[in-house]
């Protein structure tokens, strides 16, 4: 075999070395296959490493131990130092994991590094969530362990999770944001989320502008993009008070009865209804925003008045399409609901809110 065949298989070789099966540490408990050698080709490379056998045995030694798995105990992980997720409440997901893992085992291995000021225990670079479910289920951890800096472990961390593209805009912000907050340069923050420098910005600037324990309540949001979570942002500069009158909507008993994206429009509308109106609390008042942000209305209901004023500049034929509509709308609910004629304005208001 020819030497410039032979440089193409050691370059292979290393290139596995530096980055070991990459597909098989995904974040689910489904491992990717990993791709047939044929034995003749096996034969053939063993046979052409004659020449390079010192080389040759190196390497296969670093190889298997760049991809040993091993059992570890669960009590002996720490998380990353910096959270790219919120924890929710109820986590269906997280229980369909825990069944899967109870079932099959954990199929694939989380990320870990060696912690780097308590002797004997780790942190998890990701894995999370299966690292939780093997601790709940009273099981190891199958892992593997890499020397990683302080920066490789966010990368690969935010990296993990961006390639499976089910983090919230919110929980990306503060990620961001908790990065920047650590140390790490700006561009840190783009290899851990895949972003430019501008969206790196942009995801920064709303996680700052919006205080901690409001996100919080909110949640993850999934169903909330950056336009909506950016004019929440635009409201509490605009508006004093919209802070106040938010952390009086959060500490009510039912807030945290809503699903996530829920608690999301009902903060907005506290953010944006006037003054007056926050203050004695005889209205409710409702604020419906599209997906970009824009602000489309503002519903009032005050006992079974409901009143809808449109947003200044809006297109005027929008009014009448609304109009048109209502009738198409009110036979959805009442189908919808199953109780007949509709119980009143603040009934309908309700409907047209989850909608929203």
């Amino acid at each position: 075999m020819g030497s410039v065949s032979m440089n193409k298989r050691m370059d292979a070789i290393r290139s596995l070395i530096a980055n070991p099966q990459p597909d098989s540490l995904s974040a689910d408990n489904k491992p990717a296959p990993l791709p047939r050698v044929s034995s003749g080709s096996v034969r053939s490379m063993k046979d052409s490493f004659s020449g390079v056998e010192r080389e040759n045995e190196e390497l296969r030694e670093r190889l298997a131990a760049a991809v040993v798995v091993q059992e570890i105990d669960p009590s002996l992980i720490d998380p990353s130092p910096l959270a790219d997720r919120f924890r929710e409440h109820e986590d269906a997901g997280f229980e369909a994991l825990k069944e899967s893992i109870k079932a099959r085992g954990q199929e694939v291995p989380v990320l870990l590094r060696a912690h780097p000021t308590e002797a004997g225990r780790y942190q998890s670079a990701y894995g999370h969530r299966r690292i939780r479910a093997a601790r709940e289920l009273g099981a190891s951890v199958r892992a593997v362990i890499r020397a990683l800096s302080d920066e490789d472990l966010v990368v690969a961390q935010g990296v993990e999770n961006s390639a499976r593209q089910d983090l919230s805009f919110i929980e990306r912000a503060v990620f961001a944001n908790r990065l920047e907050d650590a140390g790490h340069e700006r561009s840190v923050v783009q290899d851990a989320l895949s972003v430019d420098r501008a969206e790196a910005s942009k995801l920064i600037s709303v996680a700052k502008a919006i205080p901690a324990d409001i996100i919080e309540a909110i949640g993850r949001a999934p169903k909330i993009g950056r336009p909506r979570w950016q004019a929440l942002a635009d409201a509490l500069k605009a508006h004093r008070g919209a802070a106040k009158a938010i952390r009086a909507i959060i500490g009510k008993p039912d807030f945290l009865a809503r699903d996530t994206d829920a608690r999301f429009l009902k903060v907005f509308s506290a953010a944006t209804q006037p003054p007056d109106e926050v203050q004695n609390g005889k209205s409710e008042v409702q604020t419906v925003v599209a997906a970009s942000g824009q602000r489309i209305a503002r519903v009032t209901s005050s006992g079974r008045d409901l009143k809808i004023s449109f947003d200044q500049g809006l297109d005027a034929a929008f009014a009448s399409f609304l109009v048109e509509q209502i009738p198409t709308l009110f036979a959805s609910y009442k189908e919808a609901s199953g109780k007949g004629e509709a119980g009143g304005g603040g009934a309908f208001a309700n409907q047209q809110r989850e909608q929203e």
